[in-house]
């Protein structure tokens, strides 16, 4: 199995999947008299028909143990989903290009500083969330409308990853 090597998490890195959500370097503009800078549109929400609707939710992820075998990830065809870090605890991330199956050796894994969010665009492949606390909490932004908006891909046995945060 080919171990992930872990990769400090960058808007130029992270584009070919989606958005990281954060304030460092990203422009800004100043509102309510002048008392409050905006970062505006650092993602947007995707949904597939104009009857899906953007909703928020908080997830309250427990931390798996590590090393961690990567068996399967998944995608969501219908809609873009963000998670933002609500205790300020880095996390971990795999993800793999849009296509009708991810492919292993195309599979990159990123951690986050603590301060960044991410944002996965509409059918990208990804690892359910992964965190490094014990249990951490996650804003989570998505869509909710009709049809099946999770698709999983389980990799065949010699296709797995390993991703090992502690070496």
């Amino acid at each position: 199995m080919r171990t992930l090597m872990i990769e400090p998490l960058t808007k130029e890195a992270f584009a070919p999947f989606g958005d990281v959500i954060e304030t460092d370097g990203s422009d800004h503009f100043m509102i309510n008299n002048g008392s409050t800078m905006r970062f505006h549109k650092l993602a947007t929400v995707e949904t597939a028909t104009p009857e899906d609707h953007a909703i928020i939710s908080i997830f309250r992820a427990d931390a798996q143990d590590m090393p961690l075998t990567v068996c399967m990830l998944e995608r969501h065809p219908l809609g873009s989903q963000a998670f933002i870090p609500l205790l300020g605890n880095p996390f971990l991330i795999v993800v793999a290009p849009l296509g009708d199956a991810p492919v292993s050796g195309l599979v990159r894994a990123f951690v986050t500083n603590g301060r960044q969010g991410i944002n996965y665009h509409r059918g990208v492949w990804h690892h359910p969330v992964l965190t490094i606390e014990k249990r951490d909490d996650f804003l989570v932004v998505d869509r909710s409308g009709t049809g099946n908006n999770c698709d999983e891909h389980f990799f065949k046995e010699d296709e797995r990853l390993i991703l090992a945060p502690h070496q």
